[in-house]
Parts: C-alpha cells; structure tokens; sequence
C-alpha cells in the first residue's frame, strides 16, 4: 500500500512522512516546490503538482491508496480541498485522512475555521472511507516566537484566560498513521490534543520555571498584536486569527475527558506535555538579549 501526503514538507506533514517511514511504508508527497522534493528522505518519492490546478494532480494520485490530506491556509483553500478529494476518487484511493481543527464546528465564523468544516463536508460526501484527525493549537508554533521569549521576555500569542489543550504535532502525525492503516478509526473525529489546560499566565509561568529567567504573557490585546503581527504576515491572515484569537479568548480551546481517554488509549500512553516540550527543546530558547 502507498501513502500520498500532501503539505509533506511542512511542520505536520514532514513528521506524517518520518512516521509512515518508520512503519516501513510507501510514501509519496506532494509539493509544489522541486526545491523542497530535493529536501526530502530519499525513499520518498516525491511529485510536483498543486492542489490550485487539479490538472496537475493525476500523476500524484495514481496507484495512491490512502491520503493523509493537508492543505495550508489560503484564499483557495476550499477548492483545493475539493480538487484533492475529487482526484483521490477518480484514482480509485480506498481512504482519506483530513487534517482539520479540534472542536471546529464550535467556531464556523472563523473564516480557516470554516474552510476545514466544508472540506469535511466533501471528504464525507465523497462516499471514500475517512477519519478527521482534529488538533488543537501546536506546541511547535512556539518556535516563531522563540525572539520575543528569549529576547524581549515576552509570550505574545494572545492565547486568553480561559485556555487551550494544545499538542505536540508528532501526537498528529502518530495518529494519523494509525487512521491511515487501520479501520477501526473510519468515519471518526479524533481530537488531538495535549494534556493540560494551558492560558497565556500559565504558559508564561511554565517558560519561567523550565527555562530559568523571566517570562510574562504580553496580554489579550488584539489591535496592538495584528498591528505588530501584520508587518510580517499577510493582513488578510491576521484578520482571519483575529477572530481565532477572539474566540479562544472569549471560550477557550479545551479537551473534554471522554477526548483525552480516547486520544491516551489509541496512543497507548499520555499526550505529550508542553512542560515536556519546552524541556526538550530547551536549547532554542537559550536567553537572547536584544541588543538596544
């Protein structure tokens, strides 16, 4: 059997692809970059094409009998969620795993939040087999904020009060190679999740405590961090996690019991923690004064 992984090369994807390699099995990717196909491992194999033009993905989805379905945030997402699954049909794939969010359909005005909803909606329409694989927000998106932790003694991800039970993206990545090769998962919506609630103060007190100096959380004001957010990113993202941000503020992110049993048990150990990850991956947040 052989996995087609699309967004192979990105932070869920490329640890999707280094498990379906360690269970020995058959991986291609799809990327739209020759330069990033270079990158991958060289068993893989990978093949140019783009979700955007549905022309170009017969050769990707051929011979494929399951997709671990990934597609990046953008102004055509819809579409190419519907050009993947239309592809995946016309090649005769037997399953399709979709990366969506967790507790999604609780914020459909969210507008990437409602892009993965009607993606869903195809994928269940489509009449192929399935499993939603639904994470919550990523340990590893700490990574793009290692200058404001380590140099400006800041968290600035306006995450609220109230609280999310993020996840380690390679809990994504565990399960979603098990929903690929095992049947038991069809037609489920597995919350991917981390083990703790975690809030802006609690983040900033763990980064305090692990990494030895001082942290605090920059607060819950969103003008002055899409004013600051919008001179790297695109405005039209940072409108869109405006009203991400909003809600998490307002009502939170958080796993219920029954989520955490079944993600424990189909793991068959507890979600990694995020006090666990800092630990790790504490070298990168080694103190980075910044110089005046």
């Amino acid at each position: 059997m052989k996995t087609l992984v699309t967004g192979g090369t990105g932070t869920v994807g490329s640890q999707v692809v280094q498990y379906l390699l360690q269970e020995n099995k058959q991986v291609r990717v799809l990327t739209t970059s020759p330069e990033n196909a270079i990158r991958l491992p060289k068993s893989v194999e990978a093949v140019i094409g783009d979700l955007d033009k549905p022309e170009t993905l017969d050769q990707a989805f051929e011979g494929i009998d399951n997709v671990f379905l990934l597609n990046a945030q953008s102004h055509t997402e819809i579409q190419q969620g519907i050009h993947a699954v239309a592809a995946a049909k016309k090649a005769g794939v037997r399953k399709i795993v979709y990366q969506s969010i967790h507790q999604v359909r609780q914020a459909p005005h969210v507008p990437h939040f409602y892009t993965k909803i009607a993606i869903e909606e195809a994928v269940i329409n489509s009449g192929l087999s399935y499993t939603f694989v639904s994470p919550n927000n990523f340990y590893q998106n700490d990574f793009w904020l290692v200058e404001a932790i380590a140099g400006y003694n800041l968290y600035p991800q306006p995450i609220g009060h109230i609280g999310l039970n993020r996840v380690d993206v390679r809990d994504i990545a565990e399960i979603a190679v098990k929903a690929l090769y095992s049947d038991e998962l069809n037609g489920k919506t597995i919350a991917l999740v981390g083990p703790d609630i975690l809030n802006g103060a609690t983040t900033a007190h763990l980064l305090t405590e692990i990494l030895n100096y001082p942290v605090a959380y920059a607060g819950n004001d969103l003008v002055s961090w899409a004013a600051q957010a919008k001179l790297i990113l695109p405005a039209w993202k940072v409108d869109d996690w405006v009203e991400m941000y909003q809600f998490f503020q307002k009502q939170g992110l958080i796993a219920s019991e029954n989520e955490l049993s079944e993600l424990t048990q189909l793991l068959g150990r507890p979600p990694r923690s995020y006090a666990d990850f800092i630990k790790e991956h504490k070298s990168t947040f080694l103190r980075k004064p910044v110089e005046a």
